[in-house]
């Protein structure tokens, strides 16, 4: 029978979330079963979790902002896909060993993928090239700021700008990640003390960067505006500080800054199908190649889902927590 992490209540500690039995069923017209292999633990997870996320599912509820797992059934109707094929699900409720969802919202993978690194494709790898792609016309060479460069989103966005020949100034809480970052693709890595509002011209080689990607909030987000070129988006996709952003007026008059937000779970509720899907398996080719890669911590099986959530709450990991949905 298959299990699923189920929560019960928003904002417990510890976490109100159980691990129990589902019943199997049979997927209707236009529908598929994805036998669910590994699904990683996000930060939405776990804002959905505390009751802090955009938008929150009623409980009880299954659930995970994404996974991977393999076709296990095809509903009435559905002749793209076929079964035993890999699939990234565009759905909520990954934590479970089974999954029914629209054929259209299912994405085929190559056969031979890394399942463990396809899991962790759906949110930030397409979060980070949507960055890339939606809010600046950047031309090889630009530059781009960044702040929490070593998050999920920082480190697709240090591979996949290196990747298109952007080049990438990358701001750190910890100095102990400047060396990490820097071997990942990162041209320039310095630490939140450095204001560079005075030194970002200086870093990047006589220039300013054309794009500032903010998952911080309060004074670092600030830090990032104060280094892009006039005109420049500067786009928040985070708030780890949860402190607000304060703009001084000249960043407006004068800079004529645009200050913008980014949400992937609008992007697929908005965007045209083609451009999700092509979106997916342009990122599932450079996985697949070797150019995007996400640094794993420890793989725990779903039994033991809270557990997982213990770990991946802990500052200074060194990768993600990882559900292995079949153990």
């Amino acid at each position: 029978m298959p299990l699923a992490c189920r929560l019960f209540a928003f904002g417990e500690k510890p976490p109100a979330v159980r691990v129990e039995s589902i019943l199997s069923t049979a997927p209707a017209p236009g529908e598929v079963v994805l036998r669910m292999l590994a699904a990683p633990i996000n930060p939405a997870d776990l804002n959905v979790i505390d009751g802090t996320y955009g938008e929150l599912p009623p409980l009880p509820a299954t659930i995970g902002n994404e996974g991977a797992g393999e076709i296990l059934a095809l509903g009435p109707g559905v002749e793209n896909l076929r079964i035993g094929q890999i699939a990234l699900p565009l759905a909520f409720g990954t934590w479970t060993s089974e999954l029914i969802l629209p054929a259209k919202n299912a994405i085929p993978l190559p056969d031979d993928i890394d399942i463990h690194q396809a899991s962790m494709l759906t949110v930030n790898p397409a979060t980070a090239w949507r960055l890339l792609h939606d809010f600046a016309s950047l031309q090889p060479g630009d530059w781009i700021a960044q702040n929490a460069a070593n998050s999920g989103v920082g480190r697709a966005v240090i591979q996949l700008a290196r990747h298109l020949g952007f080049r990438t100034l990358n701001v750190v809480r910890r100095p102990e990640l400047l060396d990490e970052l820097r071997a990942l693709g990162g041209d320039v890595v310095v630490t939140e003390e450095v204001d560079l509002r005075r030194e970002a011209r200086a870093l990047c080689g006589g220039m300013l960067p054309k794009l500032g990607l903010n998952s911080v909030g309060g004074s670092s987000a600030l830090n990032i505006a104060n280094a892009l070129a006039a005109g420049s988006p500067h786009v928040t996709i985070g708030a780890m500080a949860r402190q607000p952003l304060k703009i001084p007026n000249g960043l407006l008059i004068f800079q004529n800054l645009a200050f913008r937000g980014f949400w992937l779970r609008r992007w697929k509720e908005n965007a045209p199908a083609a451009e999700i899907q092509s979106t997916y398996a342009t990122l599932a080719d450079l996985l697949h190649r070797g150019i995007l890669h996400t640094p794993l911590q420890q793989i725990l099986p779903l039994s033991e889902a809270p557990a997982a959530l213990t770990a991946a709450m802990q500052d200074k990991r060194t990768g993600k927590i990882l559900l292995d949905l079949q153990a």
